[in-house]
């Protein structure tokens, strides 16, 4: 093992000598393969980068090829008469406050989405100028719509110009609606990117942004107005689910507490009848109990009425202008209340008091038939969580008919609201 040793520290220290001897030649000739290897190393590294980079390019474009392809086409001006009658219809009922033709024609408004649209009506006068532009949609049967519309609010003298991009879509039906489920798939989302990117919907985005900055430009209190009306609308929807809130807190609590009482201690008790309702919310005044009844006029909050009559079917008919008119009910609370006499509680034959209750409830074993596709609510209000929805056929079973126009059902294992014109 030593000679080993040896043997290696000798050679070494020979050719420690020999290249001291030789550095002037040998040096450079170590330093150009030094320098060669280097080149090939660094070739051999790019030749692999360059492989990894097609087989990436290679992946993509496989991936690519199962992608919806964006047809690069122009945009096209009120193309499709149904989309701009969708969209009249929309922004008509975005004006009045009427969120259930909204609801109609969007899927899906959600409760805040619903109270905002109310409380944004009114400040809202009209529409005008309404440009639709479409493109096809990512799926058959689909648009990318952009809506080019100017608003004009009630306190602000000069109509306010604005765009907004909606995603339409079609039913088996053929019927539009908009989408705002927000369950666009990563593929859909990629190719309405992708469209916002074309030549002319930027040219389109940019003319709905020049003409509002030159209204900024000629009123500078335009950018307050506008900041502080969507304070107030925020605002006014919180003060309104904090008072539904405690509506529907109280509803339980009377729910709770209902049956407690011998029947004929309730039976005992004066009849208390409503005179005069007030609105709570800023809902339209009609000729007749339906929503494509003439509109009479407007009823803002805490505008008071006298009731002649609350229907069945979920409307109440008032005095208005001295004449008569409706209004939904779920938009007024009583505001003055009268109690019957004794007198005329004892003129009423006790046969006819089986019947006024059975219009009024039904008892728990009893069922309806829903007739048309409608949301099951946590409360009696549209502003309510939704808790499922049901459809044409489905049976539900029923605590009560309300004359608000809602029914109390018992749906999986706690009480639920539905409205009443949606079942039989």
């Amino acid at each position: 093992m030593n000679k080993s040793n040896s043997g290696i520290l000798e050679f070494f220290d020979g050719f420690k000598k020999w290249l001291v001897k030789y550095s002037k030649i040998v040096l450079p000739i170590i330093l150009v393969v030094c320098v060669g290897l280097t080149i090939v190393i660094a070739i051999r590294a790019n030749k692999r980068k360059v492989e990894q980079e097609e087989a990436a390019v290679a992946s993509e474009d496989s991936t690519e090829g199962t992608a919806i392809e964006v047809p690069d086409v122009p945009l096209e001006q009120d193309a499709v008469p149904e989309i701009n009658e969708l969209f009249s219809s929309y922004y008509t009922a975005m004006v009045d406050g009427d969120t259930d033709t909204m609801g109609d024609l969007v899927y899906y408004l959600d409760a805040n989405e619903i109270l905002k649209a109310k409380e944004t009506s009114k400040y809202l006068e009209s529409f005008s100028t309404l440009e639709v532009y479409t493109k096809p949609g990512p799926r058959e049967g689909t648009y990318v719509a952009y809506v080019y519309v100017d608003l004009k609010f009630t306190d602000y003298e000069k109509p306010i110009p604005g765009m907004r991009v909606y995603y339409v879509c079609s039913n088996e039906d053929g019927a539009y609606y908009i989408n705002e489920d927000g369950d666009e798939g990563d593929d859909e989302l990629r190719y309405m990117r992708e469209l916002q990117k074309q030549e002319d919907v930027i040219d389109l985005n940019n003319k709905a942004a020049v003409a509002f900055n030159d209204m900024v430009a000629e009123d500078k209190s335009l950018a307050d107005f506008l900041v502080k009306l969507n304070e107030e609308i925020e605002k006014n929807v919180g003060e309104t689910l904090a008072r539904a809130e405690e509506i529907e807190n109280a509803e339980g609590e009377n729910a709770e507490g209902e049956g407690e009482e011998p029947e004929e201690t309730a039976a005992e008790e004066p009849e208390v009848v409503v005179t005069r309702v007030k609105a709570v919310d800023v809902v339209n005044i009609r000729t007749s109990d339906s929503e494509t009844a003439d509109k009479l006029g407007k009823a803002a909050v805490g505008d008071e009425f006298e009731l002649l009559e609350e229907k069945g079917n979920g409307w109440s008919k008032i005095r208005y202008n001295d004449g008569d008119a409706y209004i939904k009910s779920e938009f007024l609370e009583p505001s003055e209340t009268q109690t019957a006499s004794n007198e005329e509680q004892n003129e009423e034959p006790e046969e006819e008091e089986a019947p006024q209750q059975t219009a009024s409830s039904t008892t728990a074993t009893e069922t309806v038939t829903v007739k048309e596709t409608v949301k099951i609510r946590k409360g009696a209000s549209t502003s309510s969580d939704q808790l499922a929805t049901v459809y044409k056929g489905d049976k539900l079973e029923v605590l009560m008919k309300q004359a608000d126009g809602w029914t109390r059902i018992k749906y999986d294992g706690n009480t639920a609201y539905v409205k009443s014109e949606f079942v039989e």
